[in-house]
């Protein structure tokens, strides 16, 4: 497995996918790297050389990803939490934040559904 951005992407895929492997880099990421690299997007990751490894690591460098995306990210949700905004509470009650329905949908952020005392399934 060959090391990108402290992350191991997969060797018999290629390129252009493995990348996306990491956080933060996308099909559309993945693709302006492989092209500010110089490296073909249908190559596999175990044909790479070392050179056209070196070329992607400097390229994914300039971006932000992984960790450091992580920490912005939950940052920004503090924030959101801490000045009390709309999406902050959302955030906070563990409910949709960009304006869904949750009468009947939402059980992804919601959990099981919880019964009311004295009432049947």
């Amino acid at each position: 497995m060959a090391r990108i951005a402290g992350v191991d992407v997969p060797r018999d895929k290629r390129v252009v996918i493995s990348l996306t492997y990491i956080y933060g880099v996308g099909t559309t990421t993945a693709q302006e790297v492989l092209k500010e690299a110089g490296v073909s997007e249908h190559t596999r990751v175990r044909d790479l050389t070392e050179d056209e490894l070196g070329k992607i690591r400097q390229a994914i460098d300039g971006l932000n990803v992984e960790g450091d995306l992580r920490r912005e990210v939950s940052l920004n949700i503090k924030r959101l939490i801490e000045i009390g905004s709309y999406r902050g509470v959302r955030h906070r009650r563990g409910l949709p934040v960009r304006g869904q329905k949750t009468k009947n949908n939402s059980r992804t952020r919601k959990g099981p559904r919880k019964t009311m005392a004295n009432k049947k399934k």
